[in-house]
C-alpha cells in the first residue's frame, strides 16, 4: 500500500510541471490563476498521501484543509484584484458585461 501512495505522490509532483509552466509562461492573468489553484489542489492531495506514508493521517488532514482553505481564499482575491483592475481601465464595459450576464 506505500508502495502505491508513494508512486501516485510522485505521478501528481510529476503533473504539476506543466502547471508550473503555465504559472510562469501563460497568456492571461486567469490562466495563471487556474494553474495556481489547481497546484493547491493537488498540493492537498499530496498532503493526505504524506500523512498516510507516515501514519499520522489526523494531524495532516488538519495542514491540507488549512492549506485548501487559503489557496481558496487566495484565489478569490486574486480575482476580484483583477476584476476590479479591469473595472478601473474600462468602467463601461464592466457595467455592460455585468447587465447582460444578469439578462442571460
Amino acid at each position: 500500500m506505500s508502495a502505491f501512495i508513494n508512486l501516485t505522490g510522485v505521478i501528481l509532483l510529476i503533473m504539476m510541471l506543466p502547471l508550473i509552466y503555465r504559472v510562469l509562461v501563460g497568456p492571461t492573468a486567469v490562466d495563471r490563476i487556474v494553474a495556481t489553484n489547481m497546484i493547491g489542489t493537488k498540493t492537498t492531495v499530496v498532503l493526505l498521501f504524506i500523512g498516510s506514508i507516515y501514519e499520522r493521517l489526523e494531524m495532516f488532514v488538519d495542514f491540507a484543509l488549512t492549506y485548501a482553505l487559503l489557496n481558496f481564499i487566495g484565489s478569490l482575491t486574486i480575482s476580484w484584484y483583477f476584476q476590479r483592475k479591469r473595472a478601473q481601465e474600462n468602467p463601461g464595459e464592466a457595467v455592460s458585461a455585468s447587465i447582460e450576464e444578469v439578462q442571460s
